[in-house]
């Protein structure tokens, strides 16, 4: 074989191969490729999420925080394929929701602010109400969106400041993606300002 034939073969051979697999990776739907590369790789699978919940979830995956120290306002979501993401926050389950766009969630629990003890129980979202409340500073966010299993407890946090409303997961969901950007650019001078400090 000639060389110019052979470069040429060879050439024509390595563009064939890049189409094809070029061909490939446009066949692959959205969300079968963050299955592969997405952000959220790291959940795991856990039919029971609420056994040894804090030994298994101590921390929030997208802020850091120890969830057991703010368990009145820690969620935990249970996706149906049983991945399981735990944050310490609405702020931060919103997050999860967001980066899992195709990812159901099977149950999403929340803090019971309203129960006593110190370590607030976990209870499903769906049964609970949220009171949002501009005075009173909640955890990852400016605008606190506590959730309640019980709903007198719930009316009672609502009557303690005017402004409150007290709303479905779905609206908490709301506001605390509306209030996203302004909580993250506080949260983020807050750090940089901590990091400054201990750096001196």
């Amino acid at each position: 074989m000639k060389r110019r034939d052979f470069i040429l073969t060879t050439a024509s051979g390595a563009v064939l191969a890049a189409g094809t697999a070029s061909a490939q990776a446009k066949m692959k739907t959205p969300w079968d490729w963050t299955d592969e590369n997405g952000l959220a790789r790291f959940l795991k699978e856990d039919p029971n999420p609420l056994e040894n919940e804090f030994e298994k979830y101590p921390r929030c995956p997208y802020c850091g925080m120890m969830r057991q120290q703010w368990s009145h306002t820690r969620h935990l979501i249970h996706y149906e394929d049983e991945t399981v993401d735990a944050t310490c926050s609405i702020h931060c389950a919103a997050i999860s929701l967001s980066l899992n766009m195709d990812r159901g969630p099977r149950v999403i629990y929340a803090g019971d602010a309203g129960a006593g003890g110190e370590v607030k129980p976990l209870a499903d979202t769906a049964e609970m109400a949220y009171v949002i409340n501009p005075a009173k500073m909640g955890t990852m966010t400016k605008v606190s969106k506590w959730a309640y299993a019980d709903k007198a407890a719930a009316e009672a946090a609502a009557a303690e400041a005017e402004g409150t409303s007290i709303v479905g997961f779905d609206d908490a969901l709301r506001a605390a993606f509306a209030s996203m950007a302004e909580d993250t650019i506080a949260i983020r001078k807050r750090r940089a300002e901590r990091r400054a400090r201990a750096a001196n």
